[in-house]
């Protein structure tokens, strides 16, 4: 028997606008929707201007769950849509 975790594979995306790398961040995290975490924030400078504009993406990490199946082709062909397979373990 085999257990998997999958979880919902979801991402969301806001800009903000900042006069420091540390302002951008601090922004970011204010706007992180529940269940999510920043995990990318690429920032840009203007040209001719001292903002910055930073880009964060957030990813789901929430609403973990375990299915069951008794061989990989079947536990992979019960993840949903829009959801990932994170680890499998034996029993």
């Amino acid at each position: 028997m085999l257990i998997g975790t999958i979880r919902p594979r979801e991402t969301s995306t806001v800009e903000v606008e900042a006069r420091s790398l540390e302002e951008a961040h601090t922004l970011l995290e204010q706007q992180a929707p529940a269940g999510f975490v920043l995990t990318d924030a690429p920032v840009r400078m203007g040209k001719g201007t001292d903002t910055l504009t930073a880009s964060g993406t957030y990813s789901r990490r929430d609403g973990a769950r375990d299915i069951e199946a008794a061989d990989m082709a079947s536990l992979r062909a019960q993840v949903p849509d829009g959801w990932i397979l994170l680890h499998v373990r034996h029993v």
